[in-house]
């Protein structure tokens, strides 16, 4: 089979990795979600089985199909906006689902429309390479921060590194991972009292439909999905060079939402942290072989979903500085990467600076992320100063 003869133990890392930092990253604003409405804990289990299989069947799936990698995640600022709006509306858990079954309809219109797409289409390169640069910024800059806390663990990760990338540069995030790893053990770092074996079972919950639920969750949730994750997904995408049918896998996001909504789903969609990590150089040196990290980090998922609780403390077991720190080193080709194609053009230097420096903010208004006011800032800045001129003649 083609799948193995192009796997490697970099993409497999790779897979690991982009899992490690999605998940301990933000697994704790998913608990936050949930127990907003109240959940069980066996409705929080059902939520990482649905999530779990979403995410990794998601990715897994069209990766294999399309021999490209297709990363998908949950909605991290979605679930934000669901930790938030749950406690003060005191909605339950059935009107939850029904809000993510309409959020979800209305991510599938945007994919079957095509509508997303095209508006994708019209934004410059230079301003989405900005845009993504801005996004994982902030994950090279977590990294180095780390070092207020954990300056000796850092200090040999950023040895490790700098010597893999000299010698064995396939294997750099292996290398360092590695390194962190056996550090942290030494050290008496790693906390397993969380780890224990246990299976994840869905529980079904029939959707209630109410016109607050829909106005207060639904539609919030839809905006900062489309906005704050799908945007920059699709900019992850294009800036590694991949074309890929943006709207069907809008769609097929969309829909996978609609049918595992019910067990705890809220909002699946495209990935840009995670898919710059699996679409990097240091997944695979061959870009057509780096879809296998794809498919290893969705099979990585499946496993999230199925043991659930057992993955669950396994990864949170690694201290925080071990996973911005190794998120960090393994983003600095796609950092690098997106500024160099965002600087490059001097007549959109300047608003695709723009877009970096707003993105790179954190800034949030309205509820909405800043890497939708990035993008709208560059776009603003970039129609002042080149409408109405005219492009000098080849």
């Amino acid at each position: 089979m083609r799948f193995f003869r192009d796997l490697s133990l970099s993409a497999v890392v790779a897979g690991f990795v982009a899992v490690l930092v999605g998940f301990t990253s933000s697994v704790a604003i998913v608990f936050q979600a949930a127990q907003a409405f109240a959940a069980t804990p066996a409705q929080i289990s059902s939520w990482m089985w649905a999530l779990g299989l979403g995410m990794g069947l998601s990715s897994l799936l069209p990766s294999l199909f399309w021999r490209k990698p297709v990363m998908v995640a949950w909605s991290t600022p979605g679930a934000a906006v669901l930790a938030t709006a749950g406690l003060a509306g005191g909605f339950s858990m059935a009107e939850a689902v029904g809000a993510f079954m309409v959020c979800a309809a209305l991510i599938t219109l945007l994919g079957v429309t095509g509508w997303f797409e095209r508006a994708m289409n019209r934004i410059p390169v230079a301003i989405a390479s900005a845009l993504l640069a801005g996004v994982l910024a902030r994950f090279g800059l977590q990294a180095f921060a780390a070092a207020q806390t954990a300056l000796p663990l850092l200090l040999w990760m950023l040895g490790s590194y700098l010597l893999a990338r000299r010698w064995v540069p396939r294997y750099a995030v292996v290398a360092t991972l590695l390194v962190a790893i056996v550090y942290v053990a030494l050290h008496g770092q790693l906390d397993a009292s969380a780890v224990r074996l246990e299976l994840a079972w869905p529980v079904f919950t029939a959707p209630r439909f109410t016109l607050q639920a829909i106005v207060s969750l639904a539609l919030p949730l839809f905006v900062v999905t489309m906005a704050s994750q799908n945007l920059p997904g699709v900019a992850a995408i294009r800036a590694a060079g991949y074309d890929l049918p943006v709207s069907r896998l809008l769609t097929w996001t969309g829909l996978a939402t609609l049918v595992l909504a019910p067990f705890g789903a809220f909002a699946l969609c495209l990935s840009a942290i995670t898919a710059s990590i699996c679409m990097g150089r240091e997944a695979h040196e061959d870009p057509a072989r780096r879809y296998t990290a794809a498919v290893s980090c969705g099979a990585f998922y499946v496993l999230i979903g199925v043991f659930g609780a057992t993955v669950t403390g396994l990864l949170s077991a690694f201290p925080r500085e071990l996973v911005v720190a190794i998120a960090g080193l393994a983003l600095l080709g796609s950092i690098g990467g997106g500024l160099a194609t965002a600087l490059k053009d001097e007549s959109h230097r300047e608003a695709a600076l723009i877009t970096f420096l707003v993105t790179l903010s954190g800034l949030t208004l309205f509820g909405v992320g800043s890497a939708f006011w990035g993008v709208a800032a560059g776009t603003i800045a970039l129609f002042v100063q080149q409408y109405g001129q005219r492009r000098p003649a080849a």
